[in-house]
């Protein structure tokens, strides 16, 4: 029976403007990083880091975050690359699919400690800052997936389901499937949104923020790893996704639950040389977009207030001062 409505996937995952291809997969990636940084970067200077920090950070940590997501993918689905039939060099065309969130997070934070330990800065703090746009990295990477047609969900025939085209060589069975896709897209978008709400509202320090944004991401990881179809490993009938998502989830409730009790509050100083350059942290009344130019504005302001007042008050002790000469 065909669809009265469906998701179509894209015909081919690249387009070429000349000689030169342009991968989905790879263009989605790129721009969650762009997003990520973009976004890290206020919440940084909001919290008065100085600009540019977070940017120089990545440095480390994307790179490191990249080859530890092809890692764990490679290791947790090595029966794709060295097994018969196939070519283990396959195994570094990163452009074809194939990230695992989890190596990604682990190897990105390694990256990143190194990043702040050269910088003098503590790793929770620069976590909380990232944490919200990571999700909102991930909710525009896992488009890269719709153009690969892959990493969808059982057969349906929903009116928002993902119509795929069949290829035997990908193993892929025509048809229409839950857009597992769309479902974490979406799920990552509304972990970004709780963790920015609770920063708020909480003044989480110390990783709380990026411990909730952890927690909350397995729990949507959980139910959306139920739903898939591809091959994966299976332990005690659940795939191994779904046993890494509790084991995560755990580690991550724990942490908030003694962080909690150890650290309350949130860190007064989160980059000690923008502390010596004077730079304060910003009041988040008017929320993340509000910058130290704005601080430095209003100081200066108030400065030249107090200048202002100094000068009338020395002169009306001079008229003071000052014989009253009779007419």
């Amino acid at each position: 029976m065909d669809l009265l409505a469906y998701i179509p996937s894209p015909s081919s995952g690249v387009i070429y403007l000349g000689p030169v291809p342009l991968r989905g997969y790879a263009f989605c990636i790129i721009i969650g990083v762009f997003v990520a940084v973009w976004y890290g970067g206020r919440r940084w200077v909001a919290r008065g880091g100085r600009v540019g920090t977070v940017a120089d950070i990545a440095v480390w940590a994307v790179p490191f975050g990249l080859v530890g997501g092809r890692l764990y993918h490679v290791i947790t689905d090595y029966e794709l690359y060295f097994t018969d039939g196939r070519d283990w060099v396959d195994a570094f065309k990163i452009w074809q699919g194939g990230l695992g969130i989890w190596g990604a997070i682990a190897l990105g934070a390694l990256g990143a400690w190194i990043g702040c330990r050269r910088r003098g800065i503590p790793l929770p703090a620069y976590a909380d800052a990232i944490a919200p746009g990571i999700a909102f990295a991930q909710a525009i990477g896992r488009w890269g997936n719709w153009f690969n047609q892959e990493l969808y969900g059982k057969a349906t025939t929903l009116p928002w389901a993902l119509k795929i085209d069949g290829d035997a060589d990908a193993g892929r069975v025509a048809g229409t499937y839950h857009p597992t896709f769309l479902y974490e897209s979406l799920w990552c978008v509304g972990v970004a949104l709780l963790v920015i709400w609770a920063d708020r509202r909480f003044k989480l320090g110390h990783g709380r923020a990026f411990a909730l944004y952890v927690a909350a991401y397995t729990v949507g990881r959980f139910w959306i790893e139920y739903l898939r179809v591809d091959d994966a490993h299976h332990v005690l009938g659940l795939r191994l996704n779904n046993w890494t998502s509790v084991v995560v989830f755990l580690a991550a409730v724990a942490y908030l639950v003694i962080s909690a009790k150890r650290s309350p509050g949130r860190e007064e100083v989160v980059e000690p040389a923008a502390a010596e350059d004077g730079a304060a942290p910003v009041p988040e009344t008017s929320g993340d977009a509000t910058t130290k130019s704005d601080v430095t504005t209003k100081s200066a302001a108030e400065e030249a207030k107090g200048d202002g007042a100094d000068a009338d008050e020395a002169g009306a002790m001079a008229a003071e001062a000052e014989p009253t000469k009779n007419p």
